[in-house]
């Protein structure tokens, strides 16, 4: 068989700050919702794997939650679960918010990377959301990250309108390996529908609350029922740290858990192609961001 016909696969992680365009690039990559995404910093909390296949070869991208200062156990958990991606790569693809620039954050990340003396990896730059920048002021950046670190590539992009996603599609799918597919051909994620359900239900929280609410919640399955007619009645438990909260997210007259669950529930529909029936119950356990059970039901590891 010619190297042309030869099937290719390899695993690629997204490293970067939070809010810098990771998820939004997994899922324009993918061409279907694999991560939830937010305006909020911190939505992505465990690692989400993405898989596209591009003619001969399968791209397995591995979406991670932002290099960030931890100071919970949580925060840790996330930071922690993000380096891990970069261990099982054949590919980093470091991106970066152009808008901001070059912040402190993203410098101690480049740091990082290079005090590992990373040899047998590919390392690329991904400067996202171009349309909010000039040109002139993008190419000075370029230069300026280049300078840090030797990357193999640098590619220009806007994850969310998808500038440039064609290219770099292109250039990783004859840039990994040589190598078996680990996925069936039609799989676009790899994880559990139940957890991508509770995700949904966490991203339409964190777009309806405020302050520090999103980050005392968590969203967990509870029964995942496929009835007689083929629809799905899902069970979700939402748990929050306090009474206070537990009433925030119900509302008046319970008017914002039901917003949220009609919101969830129309997205899943549309996603699944199939009728859901989505119950919410908010419960309030005061240690949740303590117990090991809760984080491994996040995807996450629990460490003292």
């Amino acid at each position: 068989m010619s190297e042309k016909h030869k099937k290719r696969c390899g695993v690629i992680s997204l490293l970067g700050e939070p809010n810098v365009g990771k998820s939004t690039l997994v899922n324009e990559i993918t061409g279907a919702k694999v991560s939830i995404v937010t305006h909020k910093a911190q939505t992505t909390r465990a690692r989400v794997r993405g898989i596209k296949v591009h003619e001969n070869t399968q791209l397995i991208l591995i979406d991670t939650p932002g290099v960030f200062n931890p100071k919970r156990r949580l925060d840790k958990a996330m930071v922690l679960a993000a380096w891990g991606g970069f261990a099982e790569a054949d590919i980093i693809l470091f991106i970066l918010d152009v808008s901001k620039g070059l912040t402190r954050g993203s410098e101690g990340i480049l740091k990082s990377i290079a005090d590992m003396g990373i040899i047998d990896r590919t390392l690329v730059l991904l400067l996202n959301k171009i349309d909010r920048i000039n040109t002139k002021k993008l190419l000075k950046l370029s230069e300026k990250i280049n300078e840090h670190l030797n990357f193999h590539m640098t590619f220009m992009i806007s994850a969310k309108k998808g500038y440039g996603i064609d290219d770099l599609v292109k250039w990783l799918s004859v840039t990994v390996p040589f190598a078996p597919w680990l996925y069936p051909e039609d799989q676009i994620a790899d994880f559990p529908l139940k957890i991508f359900a509770a995700e949904v239900t966490r991203e339409k929280l964190l777009i309806r609350l405020h302050q520090e609410i999103p980050y005392q919640l968590t969203v967990e399955p509870d029964s995942w029922i496929v009835k007689s007619d083929s629809s799905i009645k899902i069970h979700q438990i939402i748990y929050v740290t306090n009474k206070r909260h537990k009433g925030m997210i119900l509302g008046k007259n319970g008017e914002i858990i039901k917003a949220v669950s009609i919101a969830a529930r129309k997205e899943l529909q549309e996603i699944l192609n199939l009728d859901i029936h989505l119950f919410l119950q908010v419960k309030v356990r005061n240690n949740w961001l303590n117990e090991p059970l809760r984080f491994s039901n996040i995807g996450l590891s629990f460490s003292n």
